[in-house]
């Protein structure tokens, strides 16, 4: 009886832990790929479970991926001065750094249409809101569907230009995106988050030597 009692305390703190905001910490991610086309699968099965870590402080978010085969990406975002520093090193196009707002332009604005449900999911704890996401961009047809909280002070890359339409951290994100006939699946969910110290220097938004500035990287 006092080991079920114990059980019963231990995870009645962890809920309530988890639905206290945090300002500061990790998030860690699983990005997972798939598509109807046999050989564009093969190739995304090869690169396997993709996981992001995502630091946040003071409205500064960094999340940082890397991966054998497509190398590494940073991106690095300040919510006050609504500024991004994205950083990419790999084969295709070697060192590269691109400067940009994190608020919505206007051909996005018009392109992208986001509704507020009332559907909720709890997921790790916290309680979040369903969005339905349609956009168009680069000539590609995209929805999602997104469960995010507002627990979590920090940017989310995929989530950052949005606008006011949208707000929160999303936890759970499912994209289905077609392209000249041909569709691909993408799945992005939170597995991990912790509230612990992050340093100032994560958040430097001066591109690092060695890096070349471009005004247009791959898949953006």
């Amino acid at each position: 009886m006092k080991k079920i009692l114990f059980i019963l305390t231990l995870s009645l703190s962890v809920t309530m832990f988890a639905q206290q905001q945090i300002d500061e910490g990790v998030i860690i991610s699983k990005q997972t790929m798939s598509s109807d086309n046999e050989q564009m699968n093969a190739q995304l099965a090869m690169l396997g479970d993709m996981i992001t870590t995502t630091y946040f402080k003071n409205d500064k978010s960094r999340s940082e991926l890397s991966n054998p085969m497509t190398g590494s990406s940073v991106f690095i975002a300040d919510n006050n001065s609504k500024k991004s520093l994205i950083l990419m090193d790999n084969a295709m196009i070697g060192k590269k750094y691109m400067e940009s707002n994190i608020s919505a332009s206007e051909e996005d604005a018009e392109n992208t249409t986001i509704e507020k449900t009332n559907e909720t999911k709890t997921i790790l704890g916290y309680e979040c809101t369903k969005y339905n996401v349609s956009m168009n961009k680069n000539g590609a047809d995209v929805k999602m569907e997104i469960y995010a909280t507002d627990k979590l002070k920090a940017i989310s890359q995929q989530a950052a230009a949005f606008g006011k339409d949208f707000s929160g951290f999303p936890m759970y994100m499912s994209m289905a995106l077609e392209q000249q006939g041909m569709k691909m699946d993408m799945v992005i969910e939170v597995t991990d988050v912790k509230a612990e110290k992050v340093s100032d220097d994560k958040f430097v938004m001066t591109p690092p030597e060695g890096y070349s500035k471009t005004e247009n990287l791959p898949g953006m």
